[in-house]
């Protein structure tokens, strides 16, 4: 059944930290400019050794035939939503009203979608996705025998298709490509590279295999919204029940997050963590993402870091992608629901008026309209100490390195020349529960104030510099390289279970003149010391931020952080210094 809608604005609202929304396209066909019809379809396909059923709508714009086919979007929700929530709804209708046809679906597990919830596995949901682009080449009919003939071909069942979203709508973008090289353009916003790192993040550089910290209150906050789907949205289909252990997720996932909550990593147990969460990530298959690839993501994310971008843009430029990067404002722990003024805001139909709109509008005009239009500049970041909208975006040819260099003195200074190091060393210690705090995390999804950033005195040591002679704009990852004595963490290096290695958590400061000190986005970056014998270099979470001139940079080490899983145990930490040896930090400073 079908229903003509008239021309509308279109919001695509985020939902539950969980999407994003790209509502992108172009010029509408003359013929009926903004008008379209949905039609409700049914699809039955194979997925994970099960059959089930997945709910689509199709919408086609009015003018739009075999005569004069269009190119198609394709589009799924966040993690927790559905076709027809008002954001994945909203991308639909976006697309619609600018002549694209769109096909949009609930996720394996969502909505009225059978299957298992599989964490956008390229295996599962990204053959389900082919399934549809199956659907939009001609070469397969929905449950009902809807055909598309209206939809632009590249060759016999090759349709012209981009896909768009975000979060976990995102991520399932780059699974397609990766089994399906009939997709044209993508739209991935605010997701992941590495489930491993998202949810038991080690920033330890070379620390590969060695777990991290585990991200609790987001991982356990997306886990019973999964296994509560048929509470938020009746639902008995028996394809989407598992078994009472592991009610509606895929057996390895309901696994890995009972071994993440045990607090333990046993050694084989951990390998099998640590293997089925990247081999569900686009870390193990960008090599086959040949798709061009537009990413956008957010400096307000303690979900998805700016890092995880930076990963998948690095690896598909290196092998030969089209691909360009924004750094936006918003994410999945702030703006998500209001955007600062002139950012991407789609329930104010700003997509021609803000940076991130023109961006993705240009990026298939270019990839699914064929045009020869200009894509931007390789990288783009957002600079919130700009108030005018038409300049809050800078850009640069690549993402940018760290160039400056801070010591740790023994006198608790950050000090810019190895000579004015003191000698000296200092020592914290944690305690058996967390004293540190950087964020409540799904608070800001769900509306509720959550307090400032502290730090408790005895359980962390922090280095401040003096104060800043001239503005200074940081943009990327900082690296901080240190050097922990730690007897009690040395005893029990090399115990069988990785969860007695030390851990400890490394963040940067912004202290005004009055003494109040700002944590950049709340961000955190947790390690597990790979050797405590040995020195490390911690790769933090990569920010976009102004030091006001007479602000001071603090860089803190902390025992502890209560948004994560830490230490087991009581462990003492000291950190010597000295001229000829002490930890530094390297931050990207720009100009």
């Amino acid at each position: 059944m079908s229903r003509r809608v008239p021309r509308s604005r279109a919001p695509l609202a985020l939902i539950l930290g969980a999407t994003l929304t790209a509502p992108l396209a172009l010029t509408a066909p003359a013929v009926a400019a903004g008008q379209y019809t949905v039609t409700a379809l049914k699809f039955t396909v194979q997925a994970g050794g099960r059959t089930c059923t997945v709910d689509a709508d199709l919408y086609r714009p009015a003018g739009v035939d075999r005569a004069r086919p269009a190119p198609a979007v394709l589009a799924t929700n966040g993690f927790g939503g559905s076709k027809s929530d008002g954001s994945t709804d909203a991308i639909g209708k976006a697309f619609a009203q600018r002549g694209y046809v769109s096909l949009i679906y609930s996720g394996l597990g969502f909505g009225r979608s059978g299957c298992l919830i599989s964490l956008d596995d390229p295996t599962i949901d990204g053959v389900v996705a082919s399934r549809l682009i199956d659907f939009l080449g001609g070469g397969r009919a929905a449950d009902d025998g809807t055909k598309a003939d209206f939809v632009t071909l590249d060759g016999p069942g090759d349709p012209r298709v981009g896909m768009a979203g975000g979060s976990y709508g995102g991520a399932v973008q780059l699974a397609t490509a990766a089994v399906d090289q009939r997709v044209d353009a993508l739209v991935p916003m605010i997701t992941w590279n590495d489930l491993a790192y998202a949810l038991d993040p080690n920033n330890a550089v070379g620390g590969a295999g060695v777990p991290g910290a585990f991200k609790w209150q987001w991982a356990n906050g997306f886990y019973l919204i999964g296994e509560g789907q048929p509470l938020l949205e009746p639902n008995l289909d028996p394809s989407r029940i598992n078994s009472l252990a592991c009610l509606h997720f895929v057996t390895k996932a309901c696994d890995t997050i009972r071994t993440l909550n045990s607090g333990r990593y046993p050694a084989k147990q951990t390998a099998e963590l640590l293997s089925y969460a990247r081999s569900v990530s686009p870390v193990s298959y960008l090599s086959r993402v040949k798709a061009p690839t537009l990413l956008v993501q957010g400096q307000a994310d303690s979900l998805f870091n700016l890092n995880e971008a930076t990963a998948t843009y690095k690896t598909l430029k290196a092998q030969g992608t089209p691909t360009k990067m924004i750094w936006q404002s918003w994410g999945h722990s702030g703006g998500l629901t209001d955007p600062a003024s002139g950012e991407l805001n789609l329930a104010q139909g700003n997509l021609e008026t803000s940076y991130v709109g023109r961006r993705i509008l240009a990026w298939f005009d270019r990839y699914l309209r064929k045009q020869h239009v200009d894509t931007g500049p390789a990288f783009a970041y957002y600079r919130d100490w700009i108030t005018d909208p038409g300049g809050t975006y800078a850009t640069a040819d690549r993402v940018p390195e760290p160039t400056r260099t801070l010591y740790l003195s023994g006198d608790g200074k950050l000090v810019d020349n190895r000579k004015k190091v003191a000698r000296g060393s200092r020592t914290y210690t944690n305690w058996l529960i967390p004293t540190s705090h950087s964020e409540s995390s799904l608070y800001g999804i769900i509306g509720l104030p959550d307090p400032a950033p502290y730090d408790t005195k005895g359980t962390y040591l922090g280095w401040t510099s003096e104060p800043l002679s001239r503005t200074t704009d940081v943009v990327g990852a900082p690296r901080a390289t240190l050097k922990v004595v730690s007897p009690q963490a040395e005893r029990i290096q090399h115990s069988a279970d990785a969860a007695d290695k030390l851990v400890l958590f490394a963040k940067l400061y912004d202290v005004a003149p009055d003494g109040t000190q700002t944590l950049v986005h709340r961000l955190v970056a947790p390690v597990r010391v790979p050797d405590v014998t040995r020195s490390f270099t911690v790769t933090l979470p990569g920010i976009v931020h102004r030091y006001e001139k007479g602000h001071r940079l603090r860089f803190v080490v902390a025992a502890s952080d209560d948004a994560y899983f830490g230490n087991r145990g009581i462990k003492p930490v000291t950190v010597a210094s000295a001229p000829e040896d002490t930890g530094v930090l390297r931050l990207p400073v720009i100009g």
